[in-house]
């Protein structure tokens, strides 16, 4: 086992991800470094191209943070691609009807769990020779339910072998339903997500603000572009008198 965000979810740990739209192998190592669990590496909201995210995977090799990619939408070609270029957990957006996860969860899988093709990649330079044995049980699956219609499935979709994690897109169902957070129609399909996917025996996921809900463990944080401006303000509130040795930062 080599996907330590599936070892820690096993043991009732929560996870963080750094959200990643920048094709700047520098950023990548930075946030891989930072402290995150894992990247989230957004190809569905970016240009990113899998060239890109190939060669940030490729930079951060050495480093603890694990690559996911939020895929632009789950289709043989992106998910093969995403696997092949060495993610090692995907991240479906738009989830409603069943069968897109269930899809997912094939093209991410080699046989006989799934039908992913055997072709190249960086992915044995990554995890070494023996990954076609052992990719199945380190390829992570997470469906995002983003609108009321998904929540409507959302023990169907929480029930599909092969997915590790069900993520409520706060933002999403906030824009689809028209109902903000704390609102009570809100909460209730926060509620319904909740209770599908514990009762499935998966991790639940959302945004690094909800850590403190109970039963949630997978989270997304802000991208690097976020992260440098708290980082520059939290920088102009220090008082230090002892300037740092140049390129000794992290």
């Amino acid at each position: 086992m080599y996907n330590t965000i599936k070892e820690k979810l096993a043991n009732g740990q929560q996870v963080i991800g750094g959200t990643i739209e920048t094709p700047d192998p520098d950023i990548y190592r930075a946030m891989a470094g930072a402290g995150f669990d894992f990247l989230w590496i957004e190809m569905q909201h970016s240009p990113l191209t899998y060239q890109d995210v190939a060669r940030m995977i490729w930079a951060g090799r050495d480093l603890p943070a694990v690559p996911f990619i939020r895929v632009p939408d789950a289709t043989e070609g992106d998910i093969q691609k995403a696997t092949d270029v060495g993610a090692l957990g995907i991240i479906v957006p738009m989830v409603v009807e069943v069968e897109k996860i269930e899809n997912a969860v094939r093209f991410a899988k080699y046989p006989p769990e799934g039908v992913r093709s055997l072709g190249g990649g960086q992915y044995g330079a990554l995890y070494g020779r023996e990954y076609r044995g052992t990719a199945n049980d380190n390829i992570a699956v997470v469906a995002m339910i983003e609108s009321p219609a998904g929540v409507e499935n959302a023990e169907a979709i929480a029930n599909v072998p092969g997915v590790d994690v069900v993520f409520t897109a706060a933002t999403d169902l906030y824009s689809f339903s028209g109902h903000a957070q704390g609102e009570p129609e809100y909460e209730a399909m926060v509620t319904q997500i909740k209770n599908a996917t514990l009762g499935a025996g998966r991790k639940l996921g959302g945004p690094v603000n909800w850590r403190e809900r109970d039963g949630w463990s997978f989270f997304q944080a802000p991208p690097a572009s976020a992260l440098v401006g708290r980082g520059a303000r939290d920088l102009l509130k220090e008082r230090e008198a002892v300037a740092p040795v140049e390129g000794t930062e992290r």
